[in-house]
């Protein structure tokens, strides 16, 4: 079994940073990720508030500049599933797929992932109009109609990005008022090809199994007044949820399954840190990933040399 200083677990923002300071410090480090580096970010495609771009810059962009300035740094590198985290002597035993690591501390910067709204047809249709990635589908339906589901800034963001795209966008929340930034819900309310459903729930996703999704059933939740849309796509952005399966069940998460944290990056457990969108707090972004990455860094380099003391 091979042993570590230091795991990070995840290669978004947050986790790239976090093994970039550890390999600097000269940590003997591990990467683990699943996918390919850049997490979330790969999905985006454009990031208008990352200090240092004010032309803005593209998703993939970034990260391939995180990336690049981490190669520049020995650090091994393992692409699997993490199936478990387990406390022993001291450190933790990670199960990576098959293989299993040793390690004195842990990062966890493993992020969060979209969040289903949960009516019928939502699973049923997924891949044949439902997507939860504008970037990554949003061109299947260019010269079409769509809807958009959430009123937080991705679905302002990402509405704005199909707007490029599609003839007709509906922008359907459940509330009055979008939670989303105010320059973004402007850019959405004088768009010409964007309306906003305000008090507005979808009950159910409909379709064909041949065509995909034909319409949505909705709901006014004041009136009660029920209808339907035509459409060719639904998009849901209404939040995330943690990814954190794996986690040992004596660490301390909020309500949603967030990891608590305090403002070091550090957990309840000793040598067991968090970073980015996995913690429990209220602004996600690129850049409050990186400080978090940098952060909870240095405070395992802190503790793995308190170790020594």
């Amino acid at each position: 079994m091979k042993a570590y200083e230091a795991v990070v677990i995840g290669g978004g923002p947050a986790g790239l940073t976090a093994a970039l300071y550890l390999v600097r410090s000269g940590v003997r480090a591990l990467l683990v990720e699943k996918l390919s580096p850049g997490g979330q970010v790969l999905m985006t495609e454009e990031i208008e508030n990352y200090p240092g771009f004010p032309k803005a810059v593209k998703g993939y962009e970034l990260v391939d500049k995180f990336v690049e300035h981490l190669a520049n740094y020995e650090i091994d590198r393992m692409s699997d599933e993490v199936r478990s985290i387990a406390a022993r002597d001291g450190g933790y035993v990670i199960q990576i797929g098959d293989e299993s690591v040793e390690t004195k501390a842990v990062v966890l910067c493993t992020g969060a992932r979209y969040r289903h709204v949960g009516v019928p047809g939502e699973d049923a249709y997924l891949g044949k109009g439902v997507s939860y990635c504008a970037l990554c589908d949003g061109n299947f339906f260019r010269g079409k109609t769509v809807a958009v589901i959430g009123g937080g800034n991705s679905a302002l963001e990402e509405s704005l990005y199909l707007a490029r795209l599609v003839d007709k966008l509906y922008l359907i929340h459940r509330r009055d008022d979008f939670r989303g930034c105010k320059c973004y819900q402007h850019k959405c309310e004088v768009n010409p090809r964007i309306t906003m459903l305000r008090s507005t729930v979808v009950e159910e996703i409909r379709g064909d199994l041949f065509k995909g999704v034909t319409g949505v059933a909705l709901k006014n939740v004041k009136t009660g007044e029920k209808s339907e849309l035509p459409l060719d796509g639904v998009f849901v952005f209404i939040g995330f949820e943690p990814v954190a399966s794996f986690v040992p069940q004596d660490l301390e998460r909020d309500k949603a399954g967030f990891v608590v944290t305090d403002c070091e990056m550090r957990t309840n457990l000793p040598g067991f840190f968090a970073a980015g969108d996995i913690r429990s707090k209220n602004c996600r972004q690129v850049a409050t990933a990186v400080g978090d990455g940098a952060t909870a860094a240095t405070a395992a380099y802190a503790y793995l040399e308190s170790l020594h003391a």
